[in-house]
C-alpha cells in the first residue's frame, strides 16, 4: 500500500500577540499531528509561545534547534556552513514526517515568506511535498500598530531596510525614499542609529511590538545596550505622518471617559485579504462587538450582516469624511 505523503504548512503567526493569529492558522496549528518550530539553544521559541494557546496534548513537535546564533563557531564552514548543515538536517526530520504521511505545520513568527527562517526549509522541500503557505501579520504591520502611526500615503514608497547593511548603504537609501522600515535590530543599533542621523531623517523605535514587552520610543532617546533582535526602526512618509508620536494612545481599555462623559470610541479594524478565514480573533472580536460599521462599500460587503449593527458605505477616497463620521458618531 502506498502511503500519501503529508503536507508541509508554512503559517505565520503574527509578530508576539496570539490574538493577531489568524482564524485560519489557528485552525491548522490545532489540526497538525506535526508541528515544527525554531528555537535558540536556550530551547524557548517566540513562534512556539505565540501558537500555544491553539496547541493540542499528543501533537508531536519538532524544535528546530540552531547550532549558532551570534555566536562564533568551530564549524568548518565558518557560521555559515554550520547554518546550511543545520536546515539540511532540519529539512530530513520534516521530510521524515512527510513520506509517513503526517502533515507538518511549521511556525513562522510574523509572514512565512518576510524574513522568515521558514524560507530556508521551503527552498528544500518545496520541490518534493505539497506546501501551503498561511500568512501572517508582519512584524512592521505590528510596529506601526504599535505607534499608531500612519507609515505611507498616497504615491508615497515605502523601503524595507535590514538593519546589516554598512551604514552608509542604510543611509543612502533612507536619502533616497519617502518612509522606511528598518529590521534586525539588536547589536546593528549603532550603525542604523547613525545612518538615520547621516540621512538627515527621523526615526521612531518599537521592539516587542504587540507583546506585554512593547515599548516604543524615538530612535535618540534608545540605549543601544538595551535593543533586542526583535524591535524596528521607522521612518514615516512625509503625508502620512501628520500626527507627533505619543505612547499615551487611548485604548479600548481606557477609552468610555472623557472629561467626566460618557463617550463611545473608534476601532480601526483590519480585514485581512479576503473572508473570514484571514481575520484575527482580535479583529472578529472588534467586528462583533461595535455598534456601527464605517468603511469603503466593498470592504463592508466582506463582513457578515448583523441586524444589530448600522452600517456606513461610502465610495472610495473619501477616507477624511469616513474618519469625521466616525469621530460625530463616538461622540
Amino acid at each position: 500500500m502506498t502511503i500519501q505523503q503529508g503536507t508541509l504548512y508554512g503559517v505565520g503567526v503574527g509578530p508576539g500577540d496570539p490574538e493577531l493569529v489568524t482564524v485560519k492558522a489557528a485552525r491548522l496549528i490545532t489540526a497538525a499531528p506535526v508541528i515544527a518550530y525554531h528555537a535558540a539553544r536556550h530551547g524557548r521559541s517566540h513562534a512556539r509561545r505565540i501558537a500555544e494557546p491553539y496547541l493540542r496534548p499528543g501533537q508531536i513537535e519538532e524544535p528546530l534547534i540552531y547550532p549558532v546564533t551570534t555566536e562564533t563557531t568551530d564549524h568548518p564552514g565558518g557560521y555559515q556552513g554550520a547554518i546550511d548543515e543545520f536546515y539540511t538536517h532540519a529539512a530530513a526530520r520534516l521530510a521524515a514526517h512527510l513520506d509517513a504521511g503526517r502533515d507538518v505545520v511549521l511556525l513562522a513568527e510574523g509572514d512565512p515568506l518576510f524574513y522568515s527562517s521558514y524560507m530556508h526549509l521551503h527552498k528544500r522541500l518545496a520541490h518534493r511535498y505539497r506546501t501551503h503557505i498561511v500568512p501572517g501579520v508582519t512584524s512592521l504591520a505590528g510596529a506601526t500598530a504599535a505607534l499608531a502611526q500612519p507609515l505611507v500615503e498616497r504615491d508615497e514608497v515605502l523601503t524595507v531596510l535590514p538593519g546589516t547593511l554598512p551604514r552608509d548603504e542604510l543611509a543612502r537609501r533612507l536619502a533616497d525614499t519617502d518612509a522606511a522600515a528598518i529590521l534586525k535590530l539588536g547589536r546593528t543599533f549603532p550603525t542604523v542609529a547613525a545612518a538615520i542621523t547621516d540621512s538627515g531623517r527621523d526615526a521612531l523605535y518599537v521592539a516587542h511590538a504587540t507583546t506585554p514587552h512593547q515599548h516604543t520610543a524615538h530612535v535618540n532617546d534608545v540605549d543601544p545596550a538595551s535593543v533586542p533582535y526583535f524591535a524596528i526602526a521607522i521612518v514615516p512618509g512625509t503625508t502620512a505622518a501628520t500626527q507627533p508620536h505619543s505612547t499615551n494612545t487611548t485604548t479600548r481599555e481606557n477609552a468610555g471617559e472623557i472629561g467626566g462623559e460618557s463617550v463611545g470610541e473608534v476601532v480601526v479594524v483590519g480585514t485581512g485579504p479576503a473572508g473570514r478565514d484571514w481575520l484575527t480573533p482580535q479583529a472578529a472580536a472588534a467586528l462583533a462587538d461595535v455598534d456601527d460599521l464605517i468603511g469603503y462599500g466593498p470592504y463592508l460587503d466582506r463582513v457578515p450582516p448583523n441586524p444589530r449593527q448600522t452600517r456606513h458605505p461610502s465610495d472610495n477616497r473619501v477616507e477624511a469624511d469616513r474618519a469625521a463620521h466616525a469621530l460625530d458618531l463616538a461622540a
